[in-house]
């Protein structure tokens, strides 16, 4: 900001920018540099914002988005013009499907140079307006803080997503009487978002809940996102209800709870009389709707309007808050003199019941001393590694499926993976946001060997900026998940075209970047070279080799390989 010669101070665009972001609460951009937007970065070193610099823009924006999941509170990603934004968009697409919120400001050529074919100049809030829910561009230098509050409110507008905001290069760098710029007020601008749903609707559910003997729920990204973690809990044990967790909704009961379940989804879904799912879509995830029983009752709670009764029919929809609704409910069971918990006392114990057997089937796997080491042994040591502090993070196809099914998060908030758009590369960004946003906290971090490879040079950032943390390499020198697809539709002579890979010491290549790094082919020294990672207090990756000729049973069973 300058005082000209004793008239009204003015201020940048890029220092309105960082004004606005200070405003949202926002202590830090993941960027990579481009001269369309380093106003920005003055306007941040003035506002005290943190400025974490990548190798790539996919990085900044998986970033954001990975720091979004972790705090609740929106992310931003800064990127340059042109090819800056277009490396953006899969991290865009990603945060889209994942509902998670965030803010890309995008740099542009100058509006005086419009349609004259500007360096980078290209149309990015065309080709990113269908994966957002919002995309703009700022037109004059007095609307840059206005409408990068406007972008943060959409971002929080129902289910949550990411927003876009592209600058002009003329409209960042112009400076502006600071009396002109509207700056608003932090809340001043919002309403409330915590919805509580119809209450005839909530009046109705808590009906079917305590007339129900054979209820289940399942507990959904959406749980996290509004912290719905207590209400929840409260909820499945006042009523003996048996709960299921996908996504970021792993955690919301510990391990070992007496209403966790998790290898019986299945059969709970075949058998139930009422099934409520909370804050997840019929996507492919769910069949479609199809894996639930059509003699049960379904009752389906989301955020937005556009996903309740989507892809299948149900008997009762509820758009609200998770956490608002849930407490409703609870509240209104409170109505009936018998909650009906203690008759399904018999339900859970035929649902553990499953459990056990299916777990009994697999601890030898679990276990095995096989080597190449079995997928089971690897994700059943990192599962027995984790602590309550261990955010864990799963970054690939096959081992990450298999993860899926063994590894527990012992707290809420402390599992992160692509989400439905099924993206590779979130996990070196997911680490970089969760260990800045909670230092405290340890990161863990499973990748496969493939899904490494596209946003590993981001392992250099983890150094730069003392970000240590756990990494695992399931390494099996393939993209196995598409390799077993290729096997079974077109036979073995046709399964390793354009999925094989080299056999790199992944070990090797973090030591070279100031990491920590180790090799493991023995299966008994998986849980020793954990713990000397977490003892380096450094960014570390432990090279597993993984048996390439086994596949998780999740890989086995897509539909598309049908």
């Amino acid at each position: 900001m300058t005082d000209d010669k004793g008239g009204d101070t003015t201020i940048s665009g890029g220092h309105l920018v960082a004004k606005a972001l200070k405003a949202e609460g926002v202590d830090v951009i993941f960027t990579l540099c481009g001269g369309h937007i380093i106003d920005i970065y003055d306007g941040c070193a003035d506002e005290g914002i943190d400025v974490i610099d990548v190798r790539h823009e996919q990085v900044a924006a998986h970033a954001a988005d990975g720091y979004a999941r972790v705090t609740g509170k929106p992310g931003c990603a800064v990127v340059t013009a042109g090819p800056g934004t277009t490396d953006a968009v899969t991290g865009i697409a990603n945060a889209f499907r994942a509902e998670s919120p965030m803010l890309v400001i995008g740099g542009q050529g100058a509006l005086s140079q419009h349609k004259m074919g500007s360096l980078q100049d290209l149309p990015h809030v065309d080709m990113i307006n269908p994966i957002s829910k919002f995309a703009a561009t700022v037109p004059h230098t007095e609307r840059v803080a206005d409408m990068v509050s406007m972008a943060f409110r959409e971002s929080l507008n129902g289910a949550p997503g990411p927003s876009f905001l592209e600058i002009p290069r003329d409209i960042l760098d112009a400076s502006v009487p600071l009396s002109s710029a509207r700056i608003p007020r932090p809340g001043g601008y919002r309403a409330s978002t915590r919805q509580g749903g119809d209450p005839e609707a909530v009046e109705r559910l808590a009906e079917l809940l305590v007339r129900s003997e054979r209820p289940s729920i399942l507990l959904g990204n959406q749980v996290w996102t509004t912290r719905a973690t207590d209400s929840a809990v409260e909820l499945v044990r006042a009523l003996n209800v048996p709960a299921y967790m996908n996504g970021a909704g792993r955690g919301t009961l510990p391990p070992g709870d007496p209403h966790h379940f998790q290898l019986s989804r299945r059969h709970a879904f075949n058998s139930s009389d009422l099934i409520i799912i909370v804050g997840t879509p019929f996507d492919f995830r769910m069949g479609y709707g199809k894996r639930l029983s059509p003699e049960a009752k379904v009752v389906q709670i989301d955020l937005s309007y556009a996903t309740v009764g989507r892809n299948r029919d149900i008997d009762l929809g509820i758009v609200g808050d998770a956490d608002v609704v849930l407490r409703s409910v609870l509240q209104a069971t409170s109505a009936y003199g018998d909650n009906g918990a203690q008759g399904r006392k018999a339900w859970l114990e035929e649902l553990r019941q499953v459990e056990r057997q299916a777990l009994d089937k697999r601890a030898p796997l679990l276990a095995s001393d096989s080597t190449p080491i079995h997928p089971y042994r690897l994700v059943s040591e990192i599962n027995d590694f984790l602590t309550e502090d261990s955010i864990y993070i799963g970054d690939g196809g096959d081992v990450v499926t298999f993860s899926g099914q063994v590894v527990q998060p012992k707290s809420p908030g402390h599992w992160l993976d692509p989400g439905p758009l099924g993206t590779l590369g979130v996990g070196v960004p997911f680490v970089m946001a969760a260990k800045y946003a909670r230092p405290d906290k340890e990161v863990v971090a499973l990748f496969g060997d493939g899904a490494f490879s596209l946003t590993g040079w981001d392992f250099e950032t983890l150094v730069r900026f003392n970000l240590p943390f756990v990494g695992v390499v399931g390494n099996n020198s393939s993209m196995n998940q598409i390799r077993y697809g290729q096997i079974a539709k077109y036979g073995a002579d046709r399964g390793e075209i354009g999925n094989t890979l080299g056999d790199v010491r992944y070990s090797e290549f973090a030591k070279m970047l100031g990491g920590y790094g180790e090799e493991v082919h023995d299966p008994a020294e998986i849980g020793p070279a954990l713990r000397r990672a977490r003892e380096s207090g450094k960014p570390s990756l432990i090279n597993v080799w993984i048996d390439p000729e086994v596949y998780a049973p999740g890989t086995m069973n897509q539909t598309m390989y049908k």
